[in-house]
């Protein structure tokens, strides 16, 4: 029944959300009207289900996400369920809109960058503000604590049904020339991918060049930027460290995305297998991290040259240490700078939420002044 919703991301994907917001409603209701027919002819016909996946270079896409919906869900669902996915950068979608995709029912199962779309929904990215969680036991309890939150925002916004949160390996910094510290950053030009780390480096007298990942290896080659933030095995994968001699391993962020539904194609199939899917993506999502963890160690081991490296192309990167004054210092920033910005973008509601929430946990409350 899900057949025609694929078409509908088809056309968007060609003609841009932008001037097609008339269109597309046409098309959600067209494919309502398409399922209830389908439903009423071929009840027992297989749900075929498009996805729009992460990024596809990375193995978070390739390993994971890719294999579960192609071969395991039609396997544990008995046929039930056929699947396609689609990476979100090589499907012709903006990653900046896939919340408003999602609620208009163009994309029905898909997933998002949270630092993306935190530029219409800055709430949404309040797991992953730069600085917050600089490794991966911070950042699990950070999504613990925010995750019912979360829910209730994609729900109550965007008639999105909230059904995982997947990590990316840590975001770290790469230069070219040698630096000691966060403190030394000031002047550079700093490849950032989002608002949240365009302000930290701006906090930090450094200046933030928002850059696409698939370019991050060519601007550092141009001179375009002297640093990037990326992560440590992606940025392994690309190549950035053929271009950068120096890594500083301090998590800056981790790169979350959340997988959704949206709500009416969510309802729409049987309870059985909305319960099936559920319990799998829920496995997925523990794989995810658990290979997040590992890669973010295994990048930095095969970006240095250490014997620990596994799955990825060995270099001799500088490790430049993170210090006691680091450790200060990031506090600081994430007290007096990325947190109070963040609610200057964000409002006085995500005060409230970051009091109720993260806020006891951590130690740092925030005024919606």
């Amino acid at each position: 029944m899900m057949v025609s919703r694929s078409m509908a991301f088809l056309l968007a994907a060609r003609a841009g959300i932008r001037g097609f917001v008339l269109q597309t409603r046409c098309c959600v209701a067209m494919v309502c009207v398409v399922c209830s027919l389908a439903r009423a002819h071929a009840a027992d016909a297989p749900v075929q289900l498009t996805i729009v996946g992460g990024v596809a270079a990375v193995s978070q896409y390739t390993k994971f996400e890719r294999p579960f919906w192609v071969h395991d869900i039609p396997r544990l669902t008995g046929g039930r369920i056929t699947a396609e996915i689609h990476s979100f950068d090589q499907s012709g979608l903006s990653g900046q809109e896939m919340l408003q995709l999602m609620r208009l029912g163009v994309v029905p199962f898909g997933t998002a960058l949270l630092a993306m779309v935190s530029a219409d929904e800055p709430e949404l990215n309040a797991v992953d503000l730069p600085l917050l969680n600089p490794d991966i036991a911070s950042l699990r309890n950070t999504v613990r604590l925010y995750r019912g939150h979360l829910h209730d925002v994609l729900q109550r916004k965007y008639g999105n049904e909230l059904l995982s949160i997947y990590a990316y390996p840590a975001q770290v910094l790469f230069c070219r020339k040698a630096f000691a510290g966060l403190n030394d950053l000031a002047g550079r030009k700093v490849r950032t991918s989002s608002v949240g780390q365009s302000e930290m480096m701006s906090a930090l007298g450094a200046i933030p060049v928002m850059t696409p990942f698939s370019e991050v290896v060519s601007a550092i080659r141009n001179n375009v930027v002297d640093c990037a933030i990326t992560g440590t095995m992606t940025g392994n994968q690309i190549g950035l460290p053929a271009v950068t001699s120096y890594i500083y391993p301090m998590a800056i962020s981790w790169g979350l995305s959340f997988f959704g539904a949206n709500e009416a194609a969510w309802q729409q199939l049987p309870p059985d297998l909305r319960d099936t899917l559920q319990t799998n993506i829920h496995r997925l999502e523990l794989a995810i991290w658990q290979s997040a963890d590992r890669e973010t160690a295994g990048g930095l081991a095969c970006d240095i040259g250490s014997g620990d490296c596994v799955d990825g192309k060995v270099f001799h990167m500088i490790l430049v240490p993170v210090t006691e004054e680091d450790n200060s210092r990031r506090a600081q920033l994430l007290a007096q700078s990325i947190l109070p910005h963040w609610i200057q973008r964000c409002g006085p509601d995500c005060a409230t939420a970051w009091n109720d929430t993260l806020g006891p946990a951590l130690g740092i409350r925030i005024s919606a002044e």
